[in-house]
């Protein structure tokens, strides 16, 4: 899969821009501060329906418009598809593919697959759980579009039961068998939720441990992934094994139902759901120890680099390969990072890069060029970029 053409309007900085690109890597260069983000956050957001740098719409629109459009032309081998989005900040965005419009936004994604490494991917390994939750289900949803109806679908059921927790607590009785019920919507989804996740970590772990032996060299620790969960059969937090015999959905909604019951004095007490799978963590496994407080900066860089190389390689094994798209990450690598790095780049179908500098991207990556500045893109010929 790759972009053929890019159109954004009041997107970010961009009042319109008309990007044609081509297979194979592309470099967008120009100065910090010009836009260039702007356009693979575009790129991005096709994909997950989200930005990797804010966690709400509003910022994406333009200063001064009401809504942001985002509009593609992707090549699937023969086949070519157009995707528009309407992006309406307090509003529902609005999503048209091959121009017919969808009933629901979600049902987008899936059609879209890319993975983006850049700078604020440190987090991944070094920032809350919440990161790698999101990490989690984005990747879930890619692979599995129709996951995106089971976590709505939770997130709607645990935003009802916290509320109904805050009322419980001064008036139960009738409010405490309401409550019964929400258990039984909130196990039932926690439960898919819970094993969606873990057969993911089970066929990424393998994928983790091999991109970042490559990354980081040379008698490197062996990285891994565990699971932590406030239900303890869906994982305690150490590595998992590879020949780990994983729980059924039905197993933990069951696990996950006795322990909702365990819980419920506290949820009371405190006007909050305590267990389900928003509560859990992707642990991250360097040795014998979790990364997060033990790994070195560098050993942090490796192991969010070989969490998305092994992302990329997962896809790529699905039947597809993803959009690769690097945001300002070639200077803040070094040069065995930097090979391991655009070695997969390079073997993409398609890799869209940023830089501010353009010696700091590899030469063998420097085959398109757009240069951005002064508030305007410009696609180099061949010529230019030789």
């Amino acid at each position: 899969m790759y972009v053929r053409h890019l159109q954004v309007g009041s997107f970010r900085s961009w009042e319109r821009v008309d990007l044609p690109l081509s297979p194979g890597p592309t470099v967008l260069v120009g100065r910090n501060g010009e836009g260039k983000t702007n356009l693979v956050e575009a790129v991005g957001y096709l994909a997950t329906m989200s930005s990797h740098r804010v966690s709400s719409d509003a910022p994406l629109v333009r200063h001064g418009d009401a809504q942001a459009v985002v509009r593609a032309a992707l090549r699937r081998g023969d086949r070519e598809l157009l995707v528009e989005i309407e992006i309406n900040p307090g509003r529902a965005n609005r999503v048209r593919v091959n121009r017919a419009p969808l009933q629901r936004p979600r049902d987008l994604l899936g059609m879209v697959r890319t993975v983006l490494f850049a700078p604020e991917d440190l987090a991944l390994v070094r920032g809350d759980p919440t990161e790698r939750r999101r990490f989690l289900d984005e990747l879930l949803v890619t692979r599995t579009p129709r996951l995106a109806g089971v976590r709505a679908d939770y997130d709607r059921v645990l935003k009802q039961r916290n509320a109904l927790l805050k009322t419980a607590r001064l008036a139960r009785g009738k409010a405490i068998e309401t409550l019964d019920v929400w258990d039984g919507h909130l196990t039932d989804l926690g439960g898919q939720l819970l094993s969606a996740r873990l057969g993911l970590i089970a066929d990424l772990a393998p994928q983790v441990a091999e991109s970042y032996a490559r990354v980081a060299g040379d008698g490197a620790l062996v990285a891994g992934l565990g699971y932590s969960s406030t239900v303890p059969l869906a994982g305690e937090g150490t590595a998992l094994r590879p020949d780990a015999a994983l729980p059924t959905a039905e197993e933990l909604t069951a696990a996950m139902r006795e322990r909702v019951a365990e819980r419920r004095g506290d949820e009371l007490d405190r006007g909050m759901t305590l267990v389900g799978p928003h509560r859990d963590d992707l642990v991250i496994h360097l040795g014998p120890a979790p990364a997060k407080g033990f790994a070195s900066h560098g050993e942090s860089w490796s192991l969010a680099l070989g969490l998305k190389l092994a992302t990329f390689a997962l896809l790529r094994a699905d039947g597809e390969d993803p959009i690769l798209v690097l945001d300002d990450v070639f200077a803040t690598l070094d040069a065995e990072r930097r090979a391991a790095l655009a070695e997969v780049a390079r073997s993409a179908e398609q890799t869209l890069i940023t830089a501010a500098v353009l010696d700091d991207v590899p030469l063998e990556l420097r085959g398109g060029r757009v240069e951005v500045g002064a508030g305007a893109v410009r696609v180099l010929d061949p010529g230019e970029v030789a």
